[in-house]
């Protein structure tokens, strides 16, 4: 459990951290966040997800709460205090708190800003990954404009109760044309029986993941052949390989979809390649 929460300003213990009744992230989902993985205490990507979540903001035209230097300090002794070597740490920035009106608030409206850190066990994670997961496929009922990394999370937690209630780890979403658009936490991914990767392109449809961008880097690295073009769950059926890609899990292999097992049933060669390879190609962040 974490063990301090930066709220507006001030690191507050874990049972004492709160926001405004009124906070607009709190009663319309009126936020954004970014997820950072924490490796050896050192901030995994850090620039790529300080410049998302600048997109983000702007596209809800929702104040920089700080300077780029001043969240790296939150971020970094948030870290601290918590004494996280592996895991991760969670920045949301909302509106802000106002009494409750569907128009935005008055300019002079300060964002809340909410940071903490959490812990995780690299070697649990990694026994996963050796293991595969299994996945879920389910109708996306998300709004237009999954590109902007918004706290409006609620389908996504409708999915992944779903895929847990039949034995999943991750719901993989499917959009009105059968098509695959992401995981309901992750970016999803196949290797066809040609040995293409293949990912879904950026765009409305998908949160451009950080890890999904230093995977294609590290596939190029590596020589690799990518192709960024929507798959059908048919697709996925029929691929050598499949795997999803995020923060907390970087490349973690899929080896059963809807009960069907993928390939022979076993982590694939290039998903743990990737997923080896990783750390060498993403930016680490000093302590």
């Amino acid at each position: 459990m974490a063990r301090s929460v930066y709220v507006d300003g001030r690191y507050r213990r874990y049972a004492e951290a709160a926001i405004h009744a009124e906070d607009r992230g709190f009663q319309f989902g009126d936020a954004v966040y970014e997820v950072v993985e924490v490796r050896d205490g050192r901030l995994v990507d850090a620039p790529r997800h300080l410049d998302r979540l600048d997109r983000s903001l702007a596209a809800l035209s929702i104040a920089a709460p700080m300077s780029r230097a001043a969240l790296r300090h939150v971020l970094h002794e948030t870290i601290r205090r918590n004494r996280v070597r592996d895991g991760t740490v969670y920045l949301q920035v909302s509106r802000g708190a106002a009494p409750r009106d569907f128009a935005y608030p008055a300019a002079d409206v300060a964002p809340t800003v909410v940071c903490l850190a959490r812990a995780s066990r690299p070697e649990r994670i990694a026994a996963t990954a050796a293991a595969g997961i299994a996945v879920r496929t389910m109708p996306d009922i998300r709004w237009g404009r999954c590109d902007i990394k918004t706290v409006m999370l609620l389908p996504a937690c409708l999915a992944k109760a779903e895929a847990r209630r039949h034995g999943a780890r991750e719901a993989w979403l499917v959009d009105g044309d059968g098509l695959v658009t992401e995981g309901a936490s992750s970016n999803a991914w196949i290797v066809t029986p040609a040995g293409e990767i293949v990912t879904r392109p950026r765009g409305p449809e998908i949160l451009a993941g950080v890890t999904r961008q230093t995977v294609l880097d590290t596939a190029a690295a590596l020589g690799l052949a990518v192709v960024e073009r929507p798959f059908t769950v048919a697709e996925a059926l029929a691929a050598r390989e499949t795997f999803i890609t995020s923060a907390s899990n970087t490349v973690m292999p899929v080896v059963e979809i809807d009960g069907a097992a993928i390939g022979d049933g076993r982590p694939g060669p290039v998903a743990l390649r990737l997923r080896e390879a990783f750390g060498r190609y993403a930016d680490h962040a000093s302590k």
